[in-house]
């Protein structure tokens, strides 16, 4: 049979470029574009009977997800890895031949094992499940995440903090985190687009399978070439994110810091004695404003970069990729202080003198 349709495929072909000799087409991407519709209609027909053959029987319904930015290969690949096709280059010449490779959109989609290969081209054209936009910005901390999570979409938000502190995820940049560690840092902030009801755990799969995608392999190279791990940049980052708000001073007061860390020197950092001191309940805010100088030297917890030099046990927030790229990538200076000057911005200094001399400009 399948040489039946090869032979005819390749008469289909000559008849194709005598028809072009006699219409007179001249446009050579007519040309290209004719025939290679030609070939993959007799591609696909040499196929039929796997494209109208499911993988499997199991009708066990699937939530496949579609990420923004994923070509017809990308998902051809995932839903032979899932099981749901048997051959991931025949879905893509499919959906390609199909015009469905430009009209698959990101999404949720519900599929099951037992539809043929054309009916998954079409589920993923129209078949997407409804979904809630939950946007996570730079800078919260797990509990944060938590709180807006239940009241977006409805997650426990005490079973969503036990799984960040306690359950294993196999994922290679968490390998070197201290035993005792928490997923603090690496819930990567962004916007997701989630189920009407999704579980605690799917959201943290989402987050981490999304921090694996953009903390990407030339990253893990600098950080290695930086004699950094993974977690160390993570919390350093994470440091980054709350001091800084005018963006071109990430890779400045990333830089602040990693020195003060080459001499010896303690990184002073406020957002950490805010982590430590943790939810005020008088303000109703997880993130304390102003802290105090008492506080600055009575708050007792591993965390206060004050009392204790060097990083602190871990990160104290989610940073987002520009604050990880910071740490990767600092400013190069010999800047050792830095001061909020109260709209945002900083005043840097190189000694304690001219930190003294800012204080005074600054903090009237």
């Amino acid at each position: 049979m399948k040489k039946s349709v090869s032979m005819l495929v390749l008469g289909l072909t000559m008849l194709m470029l005598v028809s072009v000799g006699c219409c007179g087409l001249s446009q050579d991407g007519d040309v290209a574009e004719a025939l290679n519709d030609l070939l993959l209609r007799g591609y696909l027909a040499l196929h039929q009977g796997d494209i109208s053959k499911p993988a499997s029987d199991d009708p066990t319904p699937v939530v496949f997800v579609v990420e923004p930015g994923d070509t017809a290969g990308d998902i051809a690949l995932r839903l032979k890895r899932w099981g749901l096709i048997n051959d991931a280059e025949l879905f893509r010449q499919l959906a390609q031949y199909e015009k469905a490779d430009s009209k698959l959109e990101a999404g949720r989609y519900e599929l099951r094992a037992n539809m043929t290969m054309g009916e998954i081209v079409e589920a993923l054209q129209h078949g997407r499940l409804e979904e809630i936009a939950v946007t996570v910005p730079e800078g919260w901390r797990a509990e944060q995440i938590a709180e807006v999570l239940a009241e977006e979409v409805g997650v426990d938000d005490d079973e969503f903090l036990t799984l960040v502190q306690g359950r294993h995820f196999d994922y290679d940049f968490l390998q070197d985190r201290p035993p005792e560690a928490t997923l603090e840092g690496f819930l990567f902030p962004d916007t997701y687009l989630l189920p009407v009801h999704p579980t605690a755990l799917d959201i943290i799969e989402r987050m981490l399978a999304n921090f694996d995608q953009r903390f990407t392999t030339e990253m893990r190279q600098v950080s290695t070439e930086r004699e950094m791990t993974i977690y160390e940049v993570v919390t350093l980052a994470s440091i980054v994110e709350r001091e800084a708000v005018v963006a071109e001073e990430r890779p400045i007061i990333a830089g602040v810091f990693l020195n003060r860390l080459e001499d010896g020197m303690s990184l002073d950092s406020c957002p950490t004695v805010q982590y430590a001191l943790g939810y005020q309940e008088d303000a109703a805010q997880w993130w304390k404003t102003p802290v105090t100088l008492e506080e600055f030297a009575q708050v007792n917890s591993p965390y206060n970069t004050y009392l204790h030099r060097g990083l602190p046990p871990g990160p104290i927030c989610s940073p987002g990729l520009a604050s990880i790229q910071a740490v990767l990538e600092p400013a190069e200076t010999d800047y050792l202080y830095f001061l909020a000057k109260g709209d945002g911005s900083h005043a840097f200094a190189k000694t304690f003198e001219e930190h003294l001399q800012n204080q005074q400009k600054y903090q009237r």
